[in-house]
């Protein structure tokens, strides 16, 4: 009876060491884009401030154009290439059927399986908005209109959002009046949000295509 207890008991310990062996170790991941608060202070990567990156993996794009792309991606899709919201719009960057008809893009199956075309696509429409706008560009940039200092990249991520028209309207309308997306995103978030960003590389033009 005494060796039948040994042996069951035995049995219980054996079997439960081996099923911790198989228990998730439980480690927090760090995404690429993320909320930190240190010392009271709470920021979204990726920043324009390199000292916001104290510890971490996340490189360190500052306010180039790399910046400015990631930053868009995440706010519109996480940067998920496969990406396609309940409206329809596609892609890391959301594109919807009628910008990338703009752009020469005619096949959406294509465009979504293919990341680099969607980088070029992203590229692409900046330069046709950066055209578009260009006056606007002119005239407003480093004004304060609405409490929100105005910037080219914020001109351009607000055209992105909304569409090169809803910006005019905004600046017609001295900011009074502004397009707000059907999940509420405003544009006066997009020019403050995405502000002072260098695109300087990108060319105002518009006859920019992407050959899918």
């Amino acid at each position: 009876m005494i060796k039948k207890w040994y042996f069951y008991a035995s049995l219980v310990v054996i079997i439960t060491f081996l099923s911790l062996g198989f228990i998730p170790n439980k480690t927090e991941a760090k995404p690429w884009f993320l909320v930190e608060k240190t010392d009271g202070s709470e920021y979204i990567f990726p920043s324009k401030e390199k000292d916001d990156y104290p510890n971490t993996n996340v490189p360190y794009t500052g306010n180039h154009l790399i910046g400015f792309k990631e930053a868009v991606a995440f706010k519109e899709s996480q940067g998920k290439y496969r990406l396609v919201n309940s409206l329809g719009y596609m892609g890391k960057y959301q594109f919807g059927s009628n910008a990338l008809r703009a752009i020469g893009i005619n096949d959406n199956k294509a465009f979504l399986k293919d990341p680099a075309l969607q980088e070029k696509a992203f590229t692409a429409l900046l330069a046709k908005n950066k055209w578009i706008l260009r006056y606007e560009i002119e005239k407003y940039n480093g004004k304060i209109i609405n409490g929100i200092e105005i910037t080219e990249s914020g001109i351009l991520a607000a055209a992105h959002l909304g569409g090169a028209g809803s910006v005019k309207n905004f600046f017609k309308n001295k900011g009074g009046r502004h397009f707000r997306d059907a999940f509420g995103t405003s544009l006066k978030s997009y020019l403050r949000d995405f502000a002072g960003y260098d695109l300087s590389f990108i060319e105002a033009d518009n006859n920019a295509k992407v050959n899918d």
